[in-house]
């Protein structure tokens, strides 16, 4: 346990160096900042278009951040053959895995820390007297859930590290983060819906279930609009975090049976 927190520790301090994922985590808490002046653009109610825009950029930056911050991770350490040091000292490959996806979720876990903050702080700015302790209680349940929906994406992402180079990795990523988030539903409709032929049935549920399904990280809507709600709330964000964890395990299971193979 001691090698894997080593290598963590060691891995949130290289990604806090890293310029650009510094410019992103800027650019980000840049549009975070600027976000009141842009909400003059829309006639909807100035709190929900601005909560729908912070979040989106939340979100978004913290997306890239996440596939950005893993797809170079083990390539880097091959490539600089760094990573002969390591696994030459009683260090296993598998705890060299873990140890840098837990750094890797350490650094995404401080950077959209700051962007919570500097939302929070944007919205008391904006609102002040109206924007109560409790509103900034139920603003940061989203950040919650996307915190773990980046942290299944990065160990999407570390995953295809070990065997694709980084640029494959990035789109490959990519592609499986967009389509967990905008086509899920609808694999999970072609599902449940008793007309659809059994073919299309079956392949919606064998891509449901293989495909990681980010959208159920996806509670902004509830926040934005108080109209709708989620049932039993507690219960939902539990299930989909051991959803989370769960799914984390099997691609960390999967990246240190392909690392462990690899010839490095």
């Amino acid at each position: 346990m001691r090698a894997i927190m080593a290598i963590a520790a060691t891995t949130v301090g290289e990604a806090i160096r890293r310029k650009v994922l510094l410019i992103i985590l800027l650019i980000g808490v840049l549009f975070l900042a600027v976000a009141p002046g842009l909400n003059t653009l829309s006639t909807q109610s100035e709190t929900t278009v601005l909560k729908g825009m912070v979040l989106g950029i939340v979100q978004l930056t913290s997306a890239v951040i996440a596939i950005v911050l893993t797809v170079y991770m083990i390539p880097n350490e091959i490539e600089r053959r760094t990573i002969y040091t390591i696994v030459s000292k009683p260090v296993q490959r598998w705890q060299f895995l873990i140890g840098k996806y837990l750094g890797a979720v350490g650094a995404l876990g401080i950077m959209m820390l700051l962007m919570s903050l500097v939302m929070e702080i944007t919205f008391f700015l904006q609102f002040q007297s109206g924007f109560k302790a409790e509103d900034a209680l139920d603003l940061l349940r989203a950040p919650a859930m996307f915190f773990v929906q980046m942290s299944l994406l990065a160990a999407v992402a570390i995953c295809f590290s070990t065997f694709v180079t980084p640029l494959v990795n990035f789109f490959l990523s990519g592609g499986l983060y967009l389509i967990g988030s905008l086509f899920a539903p609808f694999f999970d409709s072609l599902n449940q819906n008793s007309s659809t032929p059994m073919f299309a049935k079956l392949t919606a549920r064998f891509v449901g279930v293989v495909l990681p399904n980010f959208s159920i990280y996806n509670v902004q809507n509830p926040i934005i609009n108080p109209g709708q709600t989620i049932q039993n709330p507690t219960t939902y964000y539990m299930q989909v975090t051991g959803y989370g964890v769960l799914y984390i395990g099997l691609l960390l299971v999967l990246g240190i049976v392909i690392l462990d193979r690899r010839e490095v």
